[in-house]
């Protein structure tokens, strides 16, 4: 499942935990940070949490948020860092969310230790739902 990690994935990293700071997370105290790359450009994200837990927002969906807004639909690759000591690894809900845009982007994962992590989306969710099941032909030709 590993992939070999390179300069860009350590640079794409680095924005990740740079921005891990600004983290809202005064209720689990576990502060995550996202950086997406979307031809050439970076887009930031931190986890916001909220007293009604459902509400909360994660970092790599806020990071997508801002990829999206500034016209971004095609992601190569994202970076999660969390507060964790092993790499942080995106929950279920962001990899589905993620798979919308890029199903095998690179997913670059770290934590408070120097260990990192590289994999890519198809095989952390392997077989996702993703737009080309919403556009399945029925079956029914009697339209």
């Amino acid at each position: 499942m590993s992939e070999p990690i390179t300069q860009a994935d350590l640079t794409l990293l680095a924005f990740a935990r740079e921005i891990k700071r600004k983290a809202y997370a005064p209720y689990s105290d576990f502060r995550v940070g996202a950086a997406i790359y979307a031809d050439g450009e970076i887009f930031q994200g931190v986890n916001v949490e909220n007293a009604a837990y459902g509400s909360c927002i994660c970092a790599e969906r806020a990071a997508v948020v801002a990829a999206v807004t500034a016209g971004y639909h095609d992601f190569d690759a994202i970076a999660v860092v969390g507060d964790s000591e092993a790499p942080t690894v995106p929950c279920g809900a962001c990899r589905q969310f993620l798979a919308e845009f890029n199903p095998e982007m690179r997913v670059i994962m770290g934590g408070r230790s120097d260990a990192v992590e590289v994999t890519t989306l198809d095989a952390l969710l392997p077989e996702a739902f993703v737009r080309g099941y919403l556009d399945q032909d029925d079956g029914d030709d009697s339209e």
